[in-house]
């Protein structure tokens, strides 16, 4: 056992461990151990305001605190070193990223390289030369539009200290905007069935220069780029540059590269060709 590796994954925006129950399945069928991670403010941990139910009142809402406000990326960090250490007591360790928890697992692997054995980025920022921030205004971003989604935001994000989206409702031009987003090739109930595991509140965190990969620490860690080739939230365009900039940090330890076919959400609701690519990995 003491040579079988633990993939830990760490989840993206609004979203938290139960994401990865599917794939987690999936690995088990295949022999493979693993955990998902519920960074602070996630999973039980999440606020769902009593105006977040039915029926909602988004006035109320709009003002309502979020424990998540006080979260900072350093804190997601923290949660994922303690797993890793307790983690690596029983051999190599997988860290596997998603989406903006690429910014996490940077960042761990520039704080405690000792603890991963590979770090995996599955259409995950990977920030190199600009922070997650800048790279929306970078080319490669041009045909995400983020002014599409914002009729679900709620409140000001300033004010609450905190990300809200109103991820219930019903608004028809709203759900096809996150749809498209997110998971175009899912049905419908597919992706209402998804959109309802993820919880309304997310940090503002998502770091600074100094939390760019590091060729000293970050670099020394074999890694695996998985590219999701139909992806319009974190375009491949913009994936293959992240590819490009740490091939160039680090030469002498590339990114390996492989590429799944589907959006953004499609590997967590028909994972097995995930499952399989990474239990190759792990062999």
């Amino acid at each position: 056992m003491q040579n079988l590796p633990t993939f830990v994954f760490v989840h993206g925006a609004f979203a938290n461990s139960f994401s990865f129950a599917p794939l987690q399945a999936e690995l088990a069928l295949l022999g493979q151990r693993s955990l998902a991670v519920d960074l602070p403010g996630h999973g039980f941990e999440a606020t769902f305001p009593v105006a977040y139910q039915a029926p909602q009142d988004p006035e109320v809402l709009a003002t309502e605190p979020g424990s998540i406000s006080r979260v900072t990326l350093a804190d997601n960090v923290a949660r994922v070193i303690e797993v890793l250490e307790r983690a690596k007591r029983n051999g190599p360790t997988v860290l596997v990223g998603h989406s903006r928890g690429g910014v996490t697992i940077t960042a761990v692997g520039n704080a405690r390289p000792d603890l991963v054995d590979r770090i995996v980025y599955v259409s995950a920022w990977c920030p190199v030369e600009l922070t997650v921030g800048d790279y929306y205004a970078e080319p490669e971003m041009a045909d995400v539009d983020p002014a599409a989604l914002a009729a679900a935001l709620l409140g000001n994000p300033a004010d609450l200290g905190l990300l809200r989206t109103n991820f219930r409702t019903a608004d028809p031009a709203t759900l096809a905007a996150f749809k498209e987003a997110f998971g175009a090739d899912l049905t419908d109930e597919e992706f209402r069935a998804l959109l309802n595991t993820f919880q309304p509140d997310e940090n503002l965190d998502v770091g600074t220069p100094a939390d760019r990969a590091r060729a000293a620490t970050w670099g020394r860690i074999p890694r695996t780029y998985v590219r999701l080739a139909s992806d319009t939230s974190v375009p491949p365009a913009i994936q293959d540059r992240m590819i490009r900039e740490a091939d160039a940090l680090t030469p002498d330890n590339p990114f390996e590269v492989r590429t799944l076919e589907g959006s953004h959400l499609r590997w967590l609701v028909h994972p097995r060709p995930a499952a399989e690519l990474l239990a190759e990995l792990a062999r």
